[in-house]
This record gives structure tokens, sequence and C-alpha cells, in this order.
């Protein structure tokens, strides 16, 4: 488990560090912005859907490496998957990281690395600042979200 764990942080740093899909995207056609005052995340989510798929996202902003790499591993798992698939993902997320038993949830693969974020309650915030924006740009929210 120990060693599990140890790979676990692992990927969590190597998308803080180096976050994958970030940065500008100009031919989105929806965004929404996201905040987490608690611990100073900002984050700009830019994405391109068409005909109920998401063709491209990219994020950009500056967090902490657990909100980083969530955004990193959020972006990496969602291009290409339907908006449905996209919403049964947040779905998913939202059970793991509330401790709430799913049993129809969709697989979450490589976003199980944030499931040791329940350790530490006041980091949920964190991990999750990218998944409410996300709902907020597939369904056209104007205001700033906001996890406080």
């Amino acid at each position: 488990m120990a060693d599990l764990r140890g790979l676990y942080q692992e990927l969590i740093l190597d998308h803080g560090r180096r976050p994958r899909n970030f940065g500008p995207l100009p031919e989105a056609n929806r965004d929404a912005e996201g905040v987490n005052p608690l611990c100073g995340d900002q984050l700009h989510l830019h994405l391109k859907v068409e005909d109920g798929r998401i063709v491209d996202l990219r994020f950009d902003g500056h967090g902490c490496a657990i909100s980083t790499a969530s955004a990193s591993l959020m972006t990496q798992a969602l291009k290409g998957r339907t908006v449905a698939e996209a919403e049964a993902l947040f779905d998913a997320f939202h059970a793991l990281m509330t401790g709430t038993p799913a049993p129809d949830a969709a697989p979450l693969g490589k976003l199980e690395v944030l499931a040791g974020v329940r350790e530490f309650p006041t980091r949920i915030k964190c991990a999750t600042l990218a998944w409410h924006t996300l709902a907020a740009a597939l369904h056209g929210g104007d205001e700033t979200v906001s996890t406080e």
C-alpha cells in the first residue's frame, strides 16, 4: 500500500509541476472561472464543445499542486468525451471526494489518485475546484465559481 501511495503522490506532483492542457484555447466556445479563496487557487477553464462532445479543453491560472494536478488530470480524462460522459465523471469524482458510495459511478481511471485528498478535508476544495468550474462552463454559468 505504501508503494501505491508513493506512486499516487508522484503522479500528483508530476501533474502539479508540469500540467497537461495548460494555457489559453482561443477557439473555446465555453469558459468559466473558479476561485478557492481559502488556498488562493484561481482557474480559468476553456472548452470547445461541438455536437455535444468536448473536442478540446485547456485551463490556465495558478494554484496549489492538488488544484493544478486535478485540473490537469481532468482535462486529460474529458478530452473527446460527450457532455453526458463529462457530467457522469463529475458525479463519480464528487462521490470519490465526499466518500459517498456510488455503485453505478463512471470509472475514474487515473483520477483515482486524488482519493487520498479525502484524508485532508480542507484540501478537498482544491481538488474539486476544476470540476465545479467545469460544471459552470458546461451549463453556461456567468458568475465565478467559488469553493466558499
